[in-house]
């Protein structure tokens, strides 16, 4: 990952700001950072004695996708009697489709006028082998209800987000819908596929796993349809 951040005509990811005079700013856990670059330094895991954060570095380890690091810390828990995470399989893709609407725009008291605008829809599918990791899938998408979940280890997600020359009175009477995330108090709109799967590898990171396959490019993985995730 951090040679992705840096390669010539590699998309800027989202964690990744330049901060002038040849500085960037990634906005990740500093302090578990340091012990990441030691590793790289040393090939090896030297760690404070009594250090609590192994899920915390491990995190950021899979972000990185440094494998050696993840394996040291596998065996680190494993030496101090901590249980590993289960294997499990998380797999996430996104389809979307443009859709031309009509509608009747009120330009005056007596005045209408025939507008038409595009609206894209998003349908995504999660399949995920660990409950507990698609229980936060469900909640980080707000999915409370059996309208939109399925049951068993999957569920499937349709949304479109409303262009703002679309009227909400039309918008509603096409029966479409927004997808949200984040806490209640700081929702956040989903409004198209990057921002989705960025979610997915947000909650997939937290429970553990590691990215194992991008499609299309696996270089370009801001703008991909699919990601599969897996955690030995």
């Amino acid at each position: 990952m951090l040679g992705a951040m840096f390669r010539a005509g590699t998309p800027m990811t989202p964690n990744l700001n330049p901060q002038g005079g040849g500085h960037y700013f990634i906005d990740r856990d500093g302090k578990a950072f340091r012990h990441i670059l030691n590793f790289l330094r040393l090939g090896r895991l030297d760690l404070p004695l009594g250090y609590g954060e192994t899920a915390l570095l491990r995190a950021e380890a899979d972000f990185y996708q440094i494998r050696p690091l993840l394996d040291a810390l596998r065996e680190l828990e494993a030496s101090r009697g901590t249980p590993a995470p289960t294997a499990a399989l998380l797999h996430a893709d996104v389809d979307s489709s443009p859709r031309l609407v009509h509608f009747s725009a009120r330009r005056g008291p007596h005045h209408y006028e025939l507008s038409s605008v595009q609206v894209d829809t998003f349908r995504a599918n999660l399949f995920c082998t660990d409950p507990e990791c698609l229980g936060a899938l469900r909640a980080r998408f707000g999915v409370t209800n059996e309208d939109r979940a399925e049951g068993g280890p999957h569920f499937h997600l349709e949304w479109a987000p409303r262009p703002t020359e679309l009227p909400e009175v039309e918008y509603r009477r096409l029966g479409l819908q927004p997808l949200w995330t984040g806490a209640p108090g700081e929702p956040r709109e989903v409004v198209g596929t990057p921002s989705f799967l960025e979610e997915v590898l947000r909650v997939a990171l937290e429970h553990g796993f590691r990215l194992d396959s991008v499609f299309p490019d696996p270089e370009d993985l801001l703008n991909s349809r699919s990601l599969r995730f897996v955690r030995h």
